[in-house]
């Protein structure tokens, strides 16, 4: 986000310390560790295990958190050990999650509540093949139902530009902003996926971003517009010089402390954007906005699938679901109501007592 002091402050930034910059706060990890099948050694063989099968690092991340929350759980309920764990406790937590209720006053959702609970299966199946585990205390649990949820309505073509429109052009931080989001709302990329871009990945002259290790740990190539291309090349001369700190930085998008972005600061930066104008939401509104305009456009849902980057096409045909133009479209040309008179029209049959529909008044 373009500071106050933009690139005078950046080599003051770079001075500050990693705890000055700030953070989430860790959950804990501090678990006893004495026995022989401590459930807290066990996870970090779980994890091992993990890395061992080419999972990502992120995966591994997000199983980390879920398998800590739950031995914070037990570990107050003086459990520490994989064998004293038992069908009947897993369901009591579950029930725990239910009821837990957040700072806010807001409970977990049913999504969160899954994917913790999804994860403790997939753990406790793992140990019962290393034979840790006579049976599998997990095998009969069973997931909340999972939910169908739209994503956000995207935004308009006039609110893209408006949030276009907001980083301060004046400040070459601001310079760097828009190329950011031209980038996001033109190809659709993930937080992570942008912020992982290198200077290499970027090839104005074929017009295309390549995306290394995207979700899945998968490859892929991407088109850029031509005023998402201008914009970058523009960061890239003017900008981008100022904010290396090391010529060895191969980062495309750089922060004021010379280094890449990390998914967060971003996500903090798009949603403070986007609250400016009244809106709310992230980077990835402009990752469902993307695919909606394009599906609008004309766009084949499966091209739309290979730019987002989705292995099912069943997660990109939930876009067909939030565009509403080609149902509103057949809407107007099935729908008895939709074909009515012009407002005129239905005046003058008012005035003359005969109304459509079987002698329904339709409002005006």
């Amino acid at each position: 986000m373009a500071g106050s002091k933009g690139i005078a402050a950046v080599a003051q930034l770079a001075r500050r310390t990693k705890a000055q910059r700030g953070g989430n706060v860790a959950v804990r990890q501090d678990f006893d560790r004495q026995a022989v099948d401590s459930m807290a050694v066990w996870r970090d063989l779980y994890l091992e295990s993990l890395g061992a099968r080419n999972y990502s690092e992120e995966t591994r991340a997000g199983r980390l958190n879920a398998l800590n929350h739950f031995l914070a759980w037990a570990a107050e309920r003086d459990l520490t050990k994989a064998g004293e764990i038992t069908r009947p406790i897993l369901e009591s937590y579950q029930r725990w999650l239910w009821k837990l209720v957040r700072p806010g006053g807001r409970r977990l959702g049913w999504s969160t509540q899954r994917n913790r609970l999804g994860v403790l299966r997939d753990w406790f199946r793992w140990l019962t093949r290393q034979n840790v585990l006579l049976h599998n205390p997990a095998s009969e649990l069973e997931l909340p139902r999972p939910e169908k949820r739209l994503p956000k309505g995207a935004l308009t073509i006039t609110q893209v530009e408006a949030l276009l429109a907001v980083p301060n052009l004046a400040d070459p931080l601001g310079v760097r902003d828009r190329a950011m989001l031209e980038v996001f709302y033109s190809t659709g990329l993930r937080r992570f996926e942008l912020c992982g871009l290198d200077l290499v990945d970027f090839n104005p002259d074929r017009r295309t971003l390549s995306v290394r290790r995207g979700k899945g740990h998968k490859d892929r190539v991407v088109p850029v517009g031509a005023r998402a291309i201008a914009w970058v090349e523009r960061y890239l001369k003017e900008v981008r010089p100022r904010l290396c700190l090391d010529t060895r930085q191969t980062a495309l998008f750089l922060t004021g402390y010379g280094g890449p972005f990390n998914p967060d600061v971003v996500s903090r930066m798009v949603r403070d954007w986007l609250e400016s104008l009244g809106l709310k939401g992230s980077c990835h509104l402009l990752r469902h906005t993307c695919a909606t305009h394009m599906l609008e456009g004309g766009a084949d849902i499966r091209f739309i699938q290979q730019l987002l980057g989705h292995a099912k096409l069943d997660t990109t045909a939930i876009y067909t679901e939030v565009s509403i133009l080609q149902l509103q479209e057949v809407h107007r040309r099935c729908h008895p109501s939709a074909q009515l008179p012009e407002v005129v029209g239905l005046e003058n049959q008012r005035t003359a007592g005969n109304f459509p529909l079987g002698g329904v008044e339709c409002p005006p």
